[in-house]
C-alpha cells in the first residue's frame, strides 16, 4: 500500500450524522482499490486521531497502538459491510469489545447530555470512544445506515440516507455501474 496523508473520494454524499461521522472518517483511511493507506505509521495514526478530535497533538502513539487501530478499523469496516448484506465474522465484534475494554469505555456528562468516551490515555481512549460510538449507534438504530460499499474493489463507508435503506454502493455512477456492467457481461457470455 502507498502511504498517503489524505484520501479524498467525493461520492457527493453527506457524511454520517453526529459522532458517527468520526467512525466513518476513521474507517475511510484506507483505499484498497488504489492501494492507499493513511494509517501507515504511529505518527500517521496520531495525525488522523488529532484530525478527528480524539487525541491531543503530541500524544504518544506506539506500534502496538497502530496495530490496535488497524484491527478496530478492519472490524468496523466488516460490521459496516454486514449492514449491506455480508455477514460479519464474530472476530469483528470481539475486536470492538477489546477496544472498548482496553480504553476503559466510560460516560461523561457535559451540558446536560451524556457522551461516551474512552477514559484510558490517548490512543486506547480514542479507540474506545470509536467503539462506544458504534455501540450507541447500534442501540439507536443509526448504525444500520452506515454501510460499506458492496463493490469488491471499494469498501468505502457511506451513510445510507435513502428512505428504504436500499443503497448498496458508495457511488452509483462508479461502483454501481461497474458492478452492473460486470453482471451484464457475465450474463451475455
Amino acid at each position: 500500500m502507498e502511504a498517503v496523508d489524505a484520501i479524498v473520494y467525493d461520492t457527493g454524499r453527506d457524511p454520517a450524522p453526529g459522532r458517527l461521522r468520526l467512525v466513518e472518517g476513521f474507517c475511510n483511511t484506507v483505499d484498497p482499490e488504489h492501494g492507499r493507506e493513511m494509517l501507515h505509521s504511529p505518527d500517521a495514526l496520531r495525525r488522523v486521531l488529532v484530525g478527528l478530535g480524539l487525541v491531543e497533538d503530541g500524544s504518544p502513539v506506539s506500534d502496538a497502538d497502530l496495530a490496535d487501530a488497524l484491527e478496530l478499523r478492519a472490524a468496523l469496516r466488516a460490521l459496516a459491510l454486514a449492514n449491506n448484506g455480508v455477514p460479519a465474522p464474530r472476530e469483528a465484534e470481539e475486536a470492538v469489545e477489546r477496544a472498548a475494554a482496553a480504553g476503559r469505555l466510560g460516560v461523561r456528562f457535559e451540558a446536560g447530555r451524556a457522551e461516551l468516551t474512552g477514559t484510558a490515555p490517548a490512543v486506547a481512549g480514542a479507540l474506545a470512544t470509536l467503539a462506544g460510538i458504534f455501540a450507541a449507534a447500534a442501540a439507536d438504530g443509526s448504525w444500520a445506515r452506515l454501510k460499506s460499499c458492496r463493490s469488491e474493489l471499494c469498501g468505502w463507508l457511506f451513510y445510507d440516507r435513502s428512505r428504504n435503506r436500499s443503497a448498496r454502493w458508495c457511488d452509483m455512477a462508479v461502483c454501481g455501474n461497474r458492478t452492473k456492467t460486470r453482471a451484464y457481461r457475465a450474463r451475455r457470455a
